[in-house]
Formats: C-alpha cells, structure tokens, sequence
C-alpha cells in the first residue's frame, strides 16, 4: 500500500521568503538571483521554473530528491540567515510559492515561483544602498552584484535598485533595506532613498571618479 500525501489547493500562491544575490547577466540585459546554498550553481529568473541541479529529468520537487526551489515560512528566519558572513551580501526575497509544492515545518521545496520584493541591505561601509554594482565573483554568463552606495560604488560595473527592478520584469520590486542616510540628507529615518535620488548619486559617484581620473592624467 502506498502513502500519499494530503494535497492542498490554497485559493492563493503561498508566500515565502529566501535569501539569495542579485545577479546581472554578461551583456546587462537580464537581471536575476542566484541561492546561497544547494541552488547556487543555477541562476535564476524573477518568473521562474526549478530545475533538478544534479540534472536529473525528473519534474522539481521529487520526493526522493533535494531538488526545486526553497523558502522558509517565516520572514524572521530569512533574514536571521543574512548575519552569517558568507551570506552578508545577499538580499532577502518575498516570494510567490507556484506549481507543485512540498510543505515542511520551517517552509516549502517547490516547482516554480515570482520573486515580489527583493529587500537590499546597507552598503558595506553602513550607508544606505542606491545601487547593486560587481561584487567581484559570477557564475559564466553572469555578474553577482552587492549593495552600495553612491561613494562606494566609483568605477565598477553597477545598476541602480530601479534600473535592476526593470531588469527583472515581472513586478519586480526591489528597495534599499536599511543603513545610513548619505551625508547632507535629510531623510525620514527608515524610509530609504526615492528612486530619482538614487539614479543622481549614483550619476555623481561616476562624475566625482572620472574627475579624480583626469586630475591624475593632467598631473603626469
């Protein structure tokens, strides 16, 4: 006799929440995520189907397998994964749980989801983060990026939150979580940066560093 499982038919997509960082692709069109752990050899989309990552044919999440995406149920213990320090530069998803799903204690091993919000922490150096620029590490084909803020982002490769919102399609929405004010703002304390004041620091961050270039080249 074979066990079956209760099946549920929620009248909603299940909400979940995750971890995992941001990625932009080689040629910038295309802006992702890929996991922390078992999921990371396998960037993903904002609209997405899972993928058995030993390469298996069978249908993501089989029973007898570790295979589909994960979240936790709780918002709480996604973001308690962000203090370790190999995850400090991943941001926090909330996420639609899609298609076929397994229901554990802690959360859901499922077939396909939509990432709503992507939540970016401060900038390494505290301050609050108006853009995702190079974080010095990739998968082939794709860039993984890190917050920063508009002093610290200087020469590298970098997107505001808007622009990886756009990016990403599919409703994405993507805000700055928390940090410091930039100096000479003044800010409501927990609201972040509006868009347009990220798009111009991050414009001034790149002018105030070609100057420095030049400066340098008219000194030789």
């Amino acid at each position: 006799m074979r066990w079956r499982l209760p099946e549920e038919r929620p009248a909603e997509p299940p909400t979940g929440f995750k971890i995992a960082h941001p990625m932009l692709s080689q040629d910038g069109s295309r802006a992702g995520f890929t996991g922390v752990s078992l999921g990371g050899a396998l960037p993903y989309g904002v609209l997405d189907e899972a993928r058995c990552v030993y390469g298996l044919r069978h249908r993501a999440p089989h029973r007898r397998c570790d295979c589909g995406f994960h979240c936790v149920h709780d918002r709480t213990a996604a973001e308690a994964m962000l203090c370790t320090a190999e995850h400090r530069n991943a941001v926090l998803l909330e996420v639609s749980v899609l298609g076929a799903y397994l229901r554990f204690e802690l959360g859901f091993r499922y077939a396909r989801q939509r990432v709503r919000t992507a939540t970016v922490g401060p900038c390494t150096c505290g301050s609050v983060a108006v853009a995702l620029a190079d974080a010095g590490w990739g998968k082939p084909g794709w860039r993984a990026l890190a917050a920063s803020c508009a002093g610290c982002v200087r020469g590298r490769p970098s997107v505001s939150l808007a622009t990886f919102a756009r990016l990403g399609g599919e409703g994405l929405r993507v805000r700055a979580g928390g940090g410091a004010a930039p100096s000479g703002g003044d800010l409501p304390e927990g609201l972040g940066v509006s868009e347009l004041i990220a798009e111009a620091a991050l414009l001034q961050a790149r002018l105030d560093w070609f100057q420095t270039q030049l400066a340098r080249l008219g000194g030789c």
